[in-house]
């Protein structure tokens, strides 16, 4: 059921009409945009600016912006005509009576009040005027009000309600976030709904010198007329006057600015017909009563409320240098405000000017101070207020490489347990100087503001030894390493075969990490970049071995997920940095990490040259340092029709697999010798080496391997004509891919089946398979797939008779495995382009490319010598 609009006829100036106005808009809980666009298909004008404006102002708007404002919050014809009606009539009285308004009155002032008829026998309560005395200690309402549009609109909703009992309306948020502004805006557009007043005050929680409750109702009293004689020396006796003056009352009491629900609970109206609003930086979570959380501000709205500090041409002006100073506030309106304070003072200080100071760190907190307003004093209200265990964990916070963290990354800090850090964020989050950022794998993802952030890390250099800093990012390091290599350890994807956890110095509880580890592909998608942070944090450091051991722990995760770019410049810095720190033992294991991405991405000279490092450092490490690095090389040769290299190197590599105990390794190495004999023609002996592998790999729970192997025995199948089996393997193999997250494996298992669904009939379905897999080929930049998935979608143009689009696949196919030097493959898609040649009747070309097949069959025989 709708609820009726107030009706005006009670209004008898232009402050009162206004006010009521406000009202209107606020009960019907729309933002001015939604007004604006509600307006708009009645076919009125309502922009924005001038409904905001007219509504803070006490002069009376146009007839026009009254009846589309009273028609866009709900009301019919006969209301908007009432309103306009009245609005001409308090038109004519202002004109024909233009000192009528009571002499020194100030703009926005509270009206004075009509007295209910309920309440004409109401003893006089201040003695000498023969009115109840109506308290109005709202502070100034500011006329700079930017954004917050909806969040004003809901708590106008909230306390505009009268119900069984009095409302409580609790605004939390950060220090400088804004909700001081909101409560008193709230206050002033609520000042009709609340007739016998406002009482307010400023709590201080977070200040040297907090309110007490009894100083407070003491002030209280006076304002609702009690003598000063009269008022009670007893706390109880005071909260009982108080209440009782209170409850036959309509009162909007504010307490701004409260530290725990034991400042504000004996303030608190007891009146049917009475509100609270309770403005604090904890979430009093102890309190009842209907609550709105206030975050930062967005960049568009940060701008807007710079534009309106200083002027749209400004800001215009310099943009770039605007959207610095909002970006580099995080959205604070206080900073937002106090930076444009400045710069509004200062009309001829370019906005670049205040937008590198804000960049640099060191001053940060500094610049964003102005007159007795600054950020900085704001924030360490807050931090004062704090338990001492509870400001340790801030300083401690503030140490991490960047501004998102999970549980555990406290817990590795504070060197306590999961649980217990937990209980601190709690403690952080309560007062808002740590927030909730995102629901993770194992837990809620917490975040530091950047203010908060700075001054914790300048409260860290101050209060927190040079050593006990180093040691907590030490534990960090390991935390971090043992984790990750736990993680890939668990996922099973890597062949390198040697662990990295004994390089970790501190770890969690075996219950902490399972807890931590639950799903480990989820957790590594939730701290990629806070774990690629740590990493770069700690080659800064001394630790060069921890940092490296984290950066090749980091293989698996990156090579599942298909992060090569990370991959690549992770690994690459750490590498330079061993290499620099004459440290042999990580560099080998970084050059053979880095020579299988490169393998993946089809860059097989750097392929070559990190394995061939990787081997040459190795010298004198036992097998397991050279077995995967061995391994890797014969695949490169294998990729390059190298056959004889490729087998060499792929025995070798078993011969040290099964001395180091590495199955994964071993089944890699002989399923690269399968492929060798797919290539060259031995189906059946391809197929038995595979087979092995799909045995070995499902007892050691390798399940890369077994997707291998599965794909490997889907194309051996297919190369004797047996579809319906080859399609099964590919199935399986996809699908494990997929459960594993590897998407690249799972194009790689996609693709085929695409051909073979093509070459049993289903070539629409097979088509669908393949044109996916070529985009996903070409997103992850895997030229040797995209160029497989084209030469397949050849054979499918030829087989459905189509030369044209045939060729030109055939074609492009070609031209990608002339780039990364195939032979063997590149005479494959010369095949394909010859019948593709004839098909079309060009039979001269076709011998061409069938000549051109023979030379790189040739040549691959004569590099294989």
């Amino acid at each position: 059921m709708t609820t009726p609009l107030p009706r005006p006829d009670t209004v008898r100036t232009a402050a009162e009409f206004v006010a009521l106005l406000r009202t209107v808009k606020a009960r019907s809980g729309l933002s001015y945009r939604a007004l604006e666009r509600k307006a708009r298909r009645a076919g009125d004008q309502l922009p924005t600016s001038t409904v905001a404006g007219a509504l803070n102002r006490v002069s009376l708007p146009s007839e026009e912006i009254v009846a589309a404002l009273v028609r866009a919050c709900g009301g019919g014809p006969e209301t908007v005509e009432e309103w306009v009606r009245t609005r001409r009539g308090l038109a004519v009285r202002e004109q024909s009576a233009p000192a009528t308004d009571s002499p020194g009155s100030a703009p926005g002032s509270a009206p004075e009040q009509v007295s209910d008829p309920a309440d004409d026998d109401r003893q006089d309560r201040d003695g000498a005027t023969g009115r109840q005395l109506v308290p109005c200690l709202l502070p100034p309402d500011l006329s700079l009000f930017v954004g917050r549009e909806d969040e004003l609109a809901e708590a106008c909703r909230l306390l505009d309600q009268e119900g069984s009992g009095p409302t409580t309306l609790l605004v939390t948020g950060p220090a400088g976030v804004g909700k001081t502004a909101l409560a008193v805006r709230t206050g002033h557009l609520l000042a009709p709904r609340f007739p016998d007043g406002q009482l307010y005050v400023d709590l201080r929680g977070f200040g040297d010198d907090p309110a007490e409750p009894f100083t407070v109702l003491g002030a209280f009293l006076r304002a609702l007329g009690v003598p000063g004689g009269a008022v009670p020396t007893e706390l109880t006796s005071r909260i009982h006057l108080y209440r009782t003056l209170l409850a036959q009352r309509r009162m909007l009491v504010v307490l701004d600015n409260a530290a725990n629900a034991t400042q504000v609970s004996d303030l608190l109206p007891s009146g049917a017909r009475c509100a609270a609003l309770i403005t604090s930086r904890t979430t009093l979570a102890d309190l009842a009563g209907r609550r709105i959380p206030l975050d930062v501000l967005d960049s568009a709205t940060g701008l807007a409320l710079l534009r309106e500090m200083l002027g749209p041409d400004r800001t215009a002006a310099e943009h770039d240098s605007a959207r610095s100073i909002v970006e580099t506030c995080e959205g604070l309106p206080l900073a937002v405000w106090v930076a444009g304070a400045r710069l509004a003072a200062r009309p001829h200080w370019p906005l670049a000017r205040v937008a590198r100071a804000l960049a640099d760190e060191q001053r940060k907190l500094d610049e964003l101070a102005v007159g007795h307003i600054a950020v900085r004093a704001s924030l360490e209200l807050t931090y004062q207020g704090m338990a001492s265990t509870t400001q340790h964990a801030l300083r401690m916070l503030a140490l991490l490489p960047g501004p998102d963290f999970a549980p555990w990354a406290l817990a590795t800090l504070l060197d306590i347990g999961l649980s217990d850090a937990e209980g601190v964020l709690d403690d952080l989050v309560e007062v808002h100087l740590v927030e909730i950022a995102s629901a993770g794998a194992a837990g809620f993802r917490h975040r530091l503001h950047d203010l908060v952030r700075l001054l914790g890390r300048e409260r860290a250099e101050r209060e927190v030894s040079r050593q006990e800093r180093a040691a907590a990012l030490t534990r960090l390091l390991g935390a971090s390493l043992h984790l990750a290599d736990f993680a890939a350890e668990t996922l099973s994807v890597d062949f390198l075969g040697i662990s990295q956890t004994d390089l970790a110095c501190w770890r969690l509880s075996p219950t902490d990490a399972d807890q931590v580890l639950a799903d480990p592909l989820a957790w590594f998608n939730d701290e990629r970049r806070f774990l690629i942070d740590v990493v770069d944090q700690a080659l800064d450091s001394t630790d060069i071995a921890s940092a490296a051991g984290l950066a090749t722990a980091l293989t698996t995760l990156f090579q599942v997920g298909s992060h090569f770019d990370d991959w690549e410049r992770v690994q690459g810095r750490a590498l330079k940095t061993a290499l620099r720190a004459g440290d042999r033992r990580s560099a080998t294991k970084l050059h053979r990490c880095l020579g299988e991405l490169t393998t993946i991405v089809d860059r097989y000279p750097e392929a070559l040259e990190h394995f061939e490092q990787a081997l040459l450092l190795a010298e004198g490490e036992g097998p397991a340092y050279r077995a995967s690095a061995t391994a890797g090389l014969a695949y490169v040769h294998r990729l390059l029709g190298q056959y004889s290299s490729a087998v060499r190197h792929f025995e070798e590599a078993c011969e040290l697999a099964r001395s180091a105990g590495n199955a994964n390794c071993l089944v890699y190495a002989t399923n690269g010798i399968g492929v060798i004999d797919l290539e060259q023609g031995r189906v059946e002996a391809a197929m038995a080496r595979f087979t092995e592998c799909l045995r070995v790999s499902r007892e050691a729970g390798y399940r890369p391997g077994e997707a291998q192997a599965l794909r490997c025995l889907g194309q051996s199948h297919r190369e004797l004509g047996d579809h319906p089996a080859a399609a099964d393997c590919f199935r399986q193999a996809a699908s494990i891919s997929e459960d594993l997250g590897d998407r690249l494996g799972a194009t790689h298992a996609t693709c085929w089946l695409g051909d073979v669904l093509v070459r049993q009939g289903a070539a629409a379905e097979g088509r669908r398979l393949l044109a996916r897999s070529l985009w996903a080929y070409r997103e992850f930049g895997n030229l040797w797939g995209e160029a497989a998935t084209l030469y397949a979608l050849a054979e499918a143009q030829l087989q459905a008779g189509r030369p044209g689009p045939a060729r030109r696949r055939a074609e492009a196919a070609v031209r990608l495995w002339r780039q990364i030097g195939s032979r063997t493959w590149l005479a494959v898609g010369l095949d394909t382009l010859a019948k593709a040649h004839t098909l079309a009747g060009d039979p001269a070309a076709a011998a061409l490319a069938r000549d051109e097949a023979e030379a790189a069959r040739a040549a691959s025989r004569h590099a294989d010598r």
